[in-house]
């Protein structure tokens, strides 16, 4: 598997308060990021998946809802995660 628990509680622990704050923005969009990431190698091998393809593209609408969200209520945490992720170029 991808994504373990030790792989979840150290990207919690990073990008969130502590390795158990599994509810901030931050740790959540970091979370989708690493799933995106995952999915869109899967897809690149896998064209004809698309139930896989769905899927990542709820996947991606839910990490836009979250820095959306971010953006809206604190500017700075909103910089800092895609300055952290390497979201923007």
């Amino acid at each position: 598997m991808y994504l373990d628990k030790a792989k979840k509680q150290e990207i919690f622990g990073q990008y969130g308060k502590s390795t158990t704050d599994t509810g901030s923005a931050e740790s959540q969009i970091a979370l989708f990021t690493l799933r995106i990431k995952h999915l869109t190698e899967h897809v690149k091998t896998h064209h004809k998946d698309n139930v896989t393809t769905r899927s990542l593209t709820k996947l991606v609408g839910k990490r836009r809802a979250l820095l959306d969200y971010l953006y809206d209520r604190d500017i700075n945490r909103y910089r800092a995660i895609i300055k952290a992720l390497g979201l923007r170029k």
